[in-house]
């Protein structure tokens, strides 16, 4: 029972927590500016480098560099959003949507200059789990990881409940014409819109690459699974993100568990089929999602 939970359950979840971080941004962008980002993977990726720079060059742990590579991809974020995607805000949504993989080769083009092609990693040797009752081991990465993302999500539940902003971000998700028409900025909302979701992409981009290797594609790799999270959630609910997440990171590692005899039941390196078999079979079941999200822009 405990192999089950050390190398399936809590693997699962750490991988749900960097989907679900993932998935709240492109739910946001999309109940906003009603389009898919389809450079949300290498803001994430950005926000790994720009940590890494700093675990280099200051010595400091992955964890105290995150606030840094959050702001870091905040500012580019927004950056990417006043040169490339305002000035399309009311052209077809297709064009937005190509012109964000525009975005996605140029951000991990310049990943490639300025940091190489090489694979990196934030600290060197074998980390050492904790042990409880003998045999429970979780290491102690994972645990940070965990509290930040509760940290996170409870974070923006307080913000988009509580707030001015929040509640001005969920009218104009709602409805659009109407939250203008009452006097709302939309113009602050969708900066606002941009600075969550740069910051939580740098978040799970940094936390991806604690919990492994940085290169240059690994936020591209993420994508779908990223996607996969906010399509079952419902598109444009982050609260249905956040669980998607979940069920699509615990799914993928749960897929790989000898359920039926001593071989695993999915073979790992079929893992991202598991995201893409939910996110195909909910599409045919219940396209709005298990929160009833937007269909269609």
């Amino acid at each position: 029972m405990l192999a089950f939970v050390n190398f399936y359950l809590i693997p699962g979840v750490i991988v749900g927590s960097i989907y679900a971080l993932g998935a709240v941004g492109v739910s946001l962008i999309f109940a906003i500016l009603r389009f898919a980002h389809f450079a949300h993977g290498d803001l994430m990726t950005l926000g790994a480098y720009l940590a890494l720079s700093l675990v280099a060059a200051a010595g400091l742990a992955p964890f105290l560099a995150l606030p840094f590579a959050m702001a870091g991809a905040i500012v580019v974020a927004l950056v990417v959003h006043r040169l490339f995607y305002a000035p399309l805000a009311n052209r077809p949504t297709i064009v937005l949507l190509i012109a964000s993989f525009g975005v996605a080769l140029m951000l991990r083009s310049a990943i490639q200059l300025l940091w190489g092609v090489q694979v990196e990693t934030y600290v060197q040797g074998i980390q050492r789990p904790l042990v409880f009752f003998d045999d429970l081991r979780i290491a102690e990465r994972h645990i940070y990881i965990v509290l930040a993302t509760v940290v996170a999500i409870v974070a923006l539940h307080v913000f988009l409940t509580a707030t001015r902003a929040g509640k001005a971000m969920r009218a104009v998700a709602d409805q659009p014409e109407l939250a203008e028409l009452s006097g709302i900025d939309r113009k602050a909302v969708v900066r606002q819109v941009w600075v969550i979701g740069g910051g939580l992409a740098a978040m799970a981009g940094v936390f991806l690459g604690i919990d492994g290797e940085l290169d240059p594609n690994m936020g591209w790799d993420l994508l779908l699974p990223v996607f996969a999270a906010a399509l079952l959630g419902g598109i444009g609910r982050p609260y249905g993100a956040i669980a998607g997440g979940y069920v699509i990171g615990l799914a993928q590692e749960l897929a790989t568990y000898p359920w039926i005899g001593a071989e695993p039941l999915l073979s790992p390196g079929y893992k991202s089929a598991v995201a893409f078999a939910l996110m195909v079979g909910l599409l045919l079941w219940r396209p709005q999602g298990l929160l009833r999200g937007r269909e269609g822009t």
